[in-house]
């Protein structure tokens, strides 16, 4: 058993504490993890309870460290768990996982609607090519077969398209079809949608 005879407040990292058990420093620890262990002067710990403080400790920056990496855009589990493994173990990871899924604050099923919205309506793209990001986010096949298949390639392919369209309306119709046709396979729609969008967007520019 080990007796708490200081908690000093660091020079530098304002935001952290020194632990002295019997007159001698012992570990660091954030305020905030300090004061929600109730940690004061005189306290006893024993081992298993200095051990509970490392990992309380641990918890709190790689909360930290997760919620910085949200405070960006919304992520998948599997994208946090990828930038986690950086620096946390496994089992930590799990632990804060479980916490920001309480929290509502990771959720596949919500990050796919978002991803797959924020591209139909910035960057329209194929069923296939957001299906491919997803995947490559992580998210179950399934979650992407139900947020996915209810979308109209066409009209998503003609709405990428139609910014492009505009300078290229002048061009020769050749020209036109394979300026704006090589735009949208990159994007990953096949040629019989790319070809029906074109002619469209080009009976459109000649009115």
């Amino acid at each position: 058993m080990r007796t708490i005879t200081a908690i000093e407040a660091q020079k530098r990292g304002k935001e952290r504490v020194n632990v002295f058990l019997d007159g001698t420093f012992a570990f660091s620890l954030g305020i905030e993890v300090a004061a929600e262990q109730g940690l004061h002067l005189g306290q006893v710990l024993s081992d298993p309870q200095i051990e509970e403080l490392a990992s309380a400790e641990l918890f709190g920056k790689c909360l930290n460290a997760a919620l910085r990496f949200l405070s960006y855009r919304p992520r998948s589990e599997a994208e946090i768990r990828m930038r986690l493994r950086r620096k946390f173990e496994e089992q930590t990871i799990d632990r804060v996982i479980l916490h920001l899924k309480a929290g509502h604050m990771v959720d596949d099923v919500a990050f796919a609607q978002f991803w797959t919205e924020n591209r139909e309506s910035f960057s329209p793209r194929s069923k296939r090519m957001l299906k491919l990001e997803l995947r490559r986010k992580g998210i179950e096949p399934e979650v992407i077969a139900d947020v996915v298949d209810g979308i109209d390639e066409e009209e998503a392919a003609y709405r990428a398209a139609e910014r492009r369209a505009r300078p290229w309306a002048k061009e020769e119709r050749n020209n036109f079809r394979k300026k704006l046709g090589a735009f949208l396979v990159r994007r990953g729609f096949s040629y019989e949608v790319a070809n029906r969008v074109i002619e469209r967007l080009w009976q459109e520019s000649r009115k």
